[in-house]
């Protein structure tokens, strides 16, 4: 697969994902990125910063059209520490760590990311409106209490497994309670 039929999967993907999740402005939506698995090898096998650029390509055009934060979690040689921007950490209240990603320890995607983005900094966790996990990178530790699960009809991204989550507000109140003004 060529690197612009990568970015059409992503981005149609990520389309389907708005549909569902209705992302606002600012939300933060988290990735994590095997590029390893996006090529059919195991994950952290076989990474590479070509795939992560066509990826790029299309979550940037994703966070230019719908004016989303991006997040890309980092591989576990860095604790699955996330790239934001600064102005994200800063908005979000997330203290920057000391540690910049790099293809074998922070994986491709987050080594890209923190070259492509306005002001990079690491931090050590997110808790995400929206998240992407292409290649089974376990995503689920950086999004808000309630993950939710949005079927896309994409079900991989070049190779890699991909999956999709929303979150919502947590339910609280019992049996009497009412969730809606309806």
């Amino acid at each position: 697969m060529n690197q612009s039929e990568l970015t059409e999967q992503l981005i149609k993907g990520l389309d389907a994902l708005q549909d569902q999740a209705d992302l606002k402005p600012g939300d933060l939506l988290v990735a994590g990125v095997s590029t390893s698995e996006v090529r059919g090898a195991k994950i952290g096998s076989d990474g590479t910063l070509d795939v992560a650029e066509a990826l790029w390509d299309g979550f940037a055009a994703f966070a230019g059209k719908t004016g989303v934060s991006l997040a890309f979690q980092g591989c576990e040689h860095i604790n699955r520490a996330v790239t934001v921007t600064r102005e994200t950490a800063v908005r979000l209240g997330l203290e920057p760590v000391t540690v910049v990603p790099v293809a074998k320890a922070g994986g491709s995607m987050a080594a890209l990311a923190y070259r492509k983005m306005h002001d990079p900094v690491v931090v050590e966790e997110v808790k995400a409106d929206a998240g992407i996990d292409i290649g089974d990178t376990f995503i689920g530790m950086q999004l808000k209490h309630v993950a939710v699960p949005v079927r896309t009809g994409i079900t991989a991204i070049g190779e890699a497994h991909v999956t999709f989550a929303r979150t919502r507000p947590k339910l609280i109140g019992g049996a009497r309670a009412v969730y809606t003004m309806e």
